[in-house]
């Protein structure tokens, strides 16, 4: 399994983020900035001083606070059918399918990483996030990282803290796979006397020409809003493609 040390400069939060829609000074409201969760959500664990970059906290980059969220190109949105359009990243060479509505925003990329995310207008807790960081040479593909099992439960056992007392939040792994390159993990996460959370995510791996580079793409939902946004959110993560 290659070395991760390369990513020792790295020093990254775990946290749960949500997508909430921010009004503009003059005009309709544009677009969302990426605030961090509740505290006592955020503070899920944190990098060991001295040590690299783990399997868990490198998936979990999507959490890295963005100051503000641009204006996507908008020939990047091309319209499917009635209920679908396409997000295309040229740029990134991604492209993914989202429902007619939903809002688009670009964080800042400062070359090593970028995030886009997208959301419902009507709700802060359901959204799709696709992060991309920055790799070093020793990460050819993704069983570099290990193979999908050991990685899932790695995430996902890293993030339980349900044995603590008093107990912290609750992790378990649901399911995960592999297809085509991509691994697939499905999980959820509790607060105790919160709503349970459920993430799908699908992370994989692309060359830019220069170096290899890690797509996180992260789908959420609350309990109560299941029937609402979850098959949504499940199609949105699963038609991430590269181009």
């Amino acid at each position: 399994m290659a070395s991760i040390s390369w990513f020792c400069c790295v020093h990254v939060r775990p946290t749960l983020c949500n997508f909430t829609p921010s009004q503009a000074d003059k005009g309709p409201s544009l677009l969302a900035s990426l605030e961090h969760h509740k505290t006592k959500s955020c503070s899920l664990s944190s990098i060991e001083e001295g040590r690299g970059v783990n399997r868990r906290q490198l998936l979990l980059h999507t959490a890295v606070a963005v100051p503000a969220f641009a204006v996507p190109n908008a020939l990047a949105l091309s319209d499917v059918s009635e209920d679908v359009r396409v997000y295309t990243d040229d740029e990134n060479k991604f492209k993914i399918e989202i429902p007619q509505g939903w809002q688009v925003g670009n964080g800042e990329s400062n070359g090593f990483k970028s995030i886009t995310a997208f959301y419902p207008t009507e709700t802060a807790n359901s959204n799709v996030s696709v992060a991309i960081t920055g790799l070093g040479p020793d990460f050819t593909r993704m069983e570099s990282f290990g193979k999908v099992d050991e990685f899932a439960q790695t995430l996902v056992s890293g993030l339980d803290r349900s044995w603590q007392r008093p107990p912290g939040v609750a992790a378990k792994l649901i399911d995960c796979r592999s297809s085509n390159g991509i691994y697939y993990i499905e999980y959820w996460l509790q607060n105790p006397g919160e709503s349970r959370r459920y993430l799908y995510s699908a992370i994989g791996m692309a060359s830019n020409g220069w170096y290899n580079r890690l797509y996180t793409v992260t789908g959420q939902f609350v309990e109560e809003e299941t029937d609402k946004y979850a098959s949504e959110v499940q199609k949105v993560v699963a038609s991430f493609r590269f181009i």
